[in-house]
């Protein structure tokens, strides 16, 4: 990105490195950067490190052993990565997990609540905010009453977002939002997303293994593998690059490989350089 871009980031990934178990090295120099207001989509395949790096930005490292031995994650300028997971959501950022995560013997809307947890603005504001989420989630409205664990996958993932906007965040950290979905769900989540960008200003760091989407409604990409980052650029870029086209988009017929099994050397120098 360029410099001008890094002066306005809302979030800064510095040259981290992530250890489990204080033996396993999971990633090792990632720098990222999201610009405010933007959509930026962390790719890879399955194990390339994209969930370890939203946990390390969220600070749900340490509840799986692992934590951040290098590098610095910094969030509006301010240094985070000593921070908890709380104190992050109420400085503005907040992960949706993969998988959903709903509450399932609780309603929707008990759900869309729970997002609240951490606001002292009273009961008014956050009733307001609930009936904006029902705007950008006219299924949720009609499901408001329904017990999540019941409602469709797609209902689900749209739950666990609205969840995260009922804490009024700056940047979501958004993991594997089309996993297990129908097109058509997928779809419409993100032209949610798109929206909630547009209209309410939300950052957004989408990891996704269906790079198709995720460069055509983000504005920038960043591509992971084996813990670092092999490639970044424009999306346009990205959708145009030869080695994105076979590795991701699946359009060469030749059998997948690592990037760095890459036969052609010019592709190979490029790609690595």
């Amino acid at each position: 990105m360029t410099d001008d871009t890094q002066t306005d980031a809302i979030l800064a990934v510095n040259n981290i490195e992530v250890i489990y178990d204080h033996v396993i090295l999971v990633l090792k120099g990632v720098s990222l950067v999201v610009p405010r207001g933007g959509i930026v989509a962390l790719l890879g395949a399955n194990g390339a490190g994209k969930t370890t790096t939203l946990k390390a930005i969220s600070n749900l490292l340490r509840a799986e052993r692992g934590e951040v031995t290098k590098g610095s994650i910094e969030f509006e300028g301010t240094r985070v990565d000593r921070l908890s997971a709380n104190e992050l959501v109420r400085r503005g950022c907040i992960q949706v997990m993969e998988g959903r995560h709903c509450f399932g013997h609780l309603s929707i809307e008990e759900n869309l609540l729970t997002g609240a947890f951490t606001r002292r603005d009273g009961r008014a504001a956050i009733a307001r905010d609930l009936e904006a989420i029902y705007e950008y989630f006219p299924r949720l409205k009609q499901r408001r009453s329904s017990m999540a664990g019941y409602t469709s996958g797609g209902e689900q993932q749209m739950c666990a977002i609205g969840r995260a906007m009922m804490s009024r965040p700056k940047m979501i950290l958004l993991d594997e939002p089309s996993m297990g979905l129908a097109p058509q769900s997928v779809e419409e989540i993100f032209e949610i997303v798109k929206s909630l960008n547009a209209k309410e200003g939300v950052s957004f760091l989408l990891a996704e293994q269906n790079t198709s989407i995720a460069l055509r409604y983000g504005s920038w990409g960043y591509i992971l593998e084996n813990g670092r980052v092999v490639l970044d650029g424009d999306a346009q870029q990205l959708r145009d690059n030869e080695d994105v086209k076979e590795f991701y988009l699946g359009i060469s017929g030749a059998e997948r490989k690592s990037f760095r099994d890459v036969k052609h050397y010019k592709r190979r120098k490029r790609w690595l350089a």
